[in-house]
């Protein structure tokens, strides 16, 4: 039998998924994250390590994002990730992941702690500039089962749903710094201090400049803020602008991008400065002066003293 016709009868079987499994893998061991959830999740009760049901977890939500059912009957058949985690045949079903899940919970503050360090030893990231924002998940149901679950500002235009408010902190690179659940029904503006004393109490005290719009902003909130030593770059009301009119006259902005202009305004014996920002489409768009107060400056932003402070 010649090769050609020897090649004709090779057949193909269960064919896998490896190389974005192999990757999301070993980013997983570079981040020392098996080493870290073996030490605080397995014990000698579990036939599965738990550490390893993790990863099977994190690798799906890196390489094709899925409810957990999905992972089960669809996903994790069709990888290579058995062999790669040498794992029994059938031991991954969706309530061994929803049990992991809740096992992975009380580890968040630690998991948090671990990633900001491996991941700043890895590549040298930074983390005294935060921007902090917020968004809500809703679910279609009564949710009877969780309190925090109310009806509030709804982001996805759902309000006749239940959500929850999720508050995201991230660096200047978006990598996640830390996360906090809210109540569905709590205002922005009244979540900064929790925040604050949450990122203390995990990290330590730090001169860190925190960045968010003008939902969170308040005049309270920039006084906790210089209170916990910080600084920041913020949104400020455009009823702001008003103060400024003579300044948006005048044609001595700086240039620092062909179609963005920006002017610094100290405030005289104060800790803030504004900092006037245009683009020259708006400028064009809204000529009028009454228009221009609203809308020529992109951007109004506020420093203070050792920091600075951004508006829309």
């Amino acid at each position: 039998m010649s090769a050609a016709e020897k090649s004709q009868k090779v057949r193909v079987e269960r064919a896998r998924r490896f190389g974005d499994c192999y990757l999301g893998l070993e980013l997983w061991r570079r981040l020392q994250l098996d080493e870290f959830l073996a030490q605080h999740m397995d014990g000698d009760d579990t036939d599965v390590p738990w550490s390893r049901v993790a990863a099977v977890l994190a690798i799906n939500r890196l390489c094709d994002p899925g409810s957990e059912l999905a992972v089960e009957q669809h996903w994790y058949p069709s990888t290579a990730l058995e062999d790669l985690l040498h794992m029994e045949k059938g031991k991954i079903n969706d309530t061994r992941l929803y049990r992991c899940l809740d096992r992975l919970l009380p580890l968040k503050t630690k998991i948090e702690q671990h990633l900001k360090q491996r991941y700043g030893e890895l590549f040298q990231a930074e983390f005294d500039v935060l921007l902090y924002d917020l968004t809500s998940t809703y679910v279609e149901g009564v949710a009877e089962g969780n309190p925090m679950m109310k009806r509030g500002y709804s982001r996805d235009h759902r309000p006749d749903c239940q959500q929850l408010v999720l508050a995201l902190i991230v660096n200047v690179e978006g990598f996640p710094f830390s996360y906090e659940l809210f109540d569905g029904n709590r205002a922005d503006v009244t979540t900064l201090k929790t925040i604050l004393r949450t990122v203390e109490r995990k990290h330590g005290k730090a001169r860190r400049v925190w960045i968010f719009d003008r939902g969170v902003v308040s005049e309270e909130n920039l006084a906790t803020v210089r209170e916990h030593g910080g600084q920041y770059l913020v949104g400020t009301p455009r009823s702001k602008l008003k103060q400024f009119e003579a300044e948006l006259l005048k044609e001595d902005f700086e240039k620092i991008r062909p179609d963005v202009e920006v002017k610094h305004i100290p405030i005289p014996g104060g800790e803030e400065t504004y900092i006037l920002c245009r683009t020259a489409g708006r400028k064009e768009k809204r000529k009028p002066f009454a228009a221009a107060l609203q809308s020529e400056s992109k951007k109004l932003c506020v420093g203070w003293r050792n920091g600075s402070r951004k508006a829309n």
